[in-house]
């Protein structure tokens, strides 16, 4: 069965980085796109960026030229790398591994940004 685990999440100050990890268990991650998302309280779900199964990346405005999405298959991860945070940027962040016909969703990593 596969699973999505998030991790990397923490306590940074405005200014900070922060790197993510969203782990596929029970599978291969070779042919799954995966996204990230955030969701801060009272706030709807954000697309924070995505990584398709052959690498391409792209980005929200609020993420571009701070945020790196990468993967690496043999490992079966996809990071997330913040950098510049800002206390805006607080918020649960989670991950969804995606081919054809599934989804697989984490069950998020608590990102909070303050001094």
């Amino acid at each position: 069965q596969v699973q999505v685990a998030e991790s990397g999440g923490d306590l940074v100050q405005p200014g900070g980085s922060l790197k993510l990890a969203c782990i596929l268990s029970g599978g291969d991650l070779t042919p799954y796109g995966v996204a990230w998302y955030r969701q801060a309280p009272g706030n709807e779900r954000q697309w924070v960026g995505s990584i398709t199964s052959d690498g391409r990346t792209g980005y929200a405005d609020f993420a571009e030229g701070r945020f790196t999405v990468s993967r690496d298959n043999a490992k079966n991860t996809v990071n997330l790398e913040m950098n510049s945070l800002k206390p805006e940027d607080t918020a649960v962040y989670r991950c969804m591994a995606s081919r054809p016909g599934y989804a697989h969703w984490g069950q998020g990593t608590q990102v909070t940004v303050s001094s």
